[in-house]
């Protein structure tokens, strides 16, 4: 048995007048190994520099801005600017809706995430968990993680609630 992993994401689930109080864990993790790149001679690690193309030097990162390039010219995207268009951040996931999981094609399923009850949201938690059990529905959800706001499907996953975020169709690429 692995050690218990620390919750990423505390905050309530939300439907109608009902509030359940969960944390989030991630439920998956990587099999890759993080390999770094090392000089071959001596096994220095090797480092990677800011250089600016026009002049070859290098650019402190105090010094660097961020720019979207539209027409060959770049607009230039403030601190403030990123700030103001940042999703309220709230602690709640949102059921807006529930839905057949048949109807969400899989391309959709981005990241799962296991929802644990907090103390005192244990039966509130198993009575969701047991009612999309037994109607065969997943709640469609939103949720802000990490100042991105995401679509999720709640669902009931062996003894737990499993939330998987999912893609906005917009980020869904023609097939041809």
């Amino acid at each position: 048995m692995e050690p218990k992993s620390k919750s990423i994401w505390t905050g309530s689930i939300s439907f109608g007048l009902i509030n359940i109080t969960v944390k989030l864990f991630s439920a998956v993790r990587d099999s890759t190994l993080d390999m770094d790149m090392l000089d071959n001679k001596d096994h220095s690690n090797i480092k990677f520099k800011r250089i600016n193309e026009n002049t070859g030097k290098e650019v402190a990162f105090g010094d660097i801005v961020k720019g979207y390039k539209i027409d060959n010219q770049y607009v230039i995207v403030e601190d403030a600017d990123f700030e103001a268009a940042e999703p309220e951040k709230t602690k709640t996931i949102e059921i807006m809706n529930f839905a057949s999981e048949k109807e969400i094609d899989a391309i959709y399923y981005q990241q799962p995430y296991y929802l644990e009850p907090d103390k005192g949201a244990t039966k509130a938690y198993a009575l969701l968990r047991d009612a999309l059990q037994s109607t065969g529905k997943v709640g469609v959800a939103a949720f802000v993680l990490r100042n991105k706001e995401s679509l999720a499907i709640l669902k009931p996953y062996k003894n737990t609630i499993v939330l998987n975020r999912i893609r906005f169709a917009e980020e869904i690429r023609d097939p041809s």
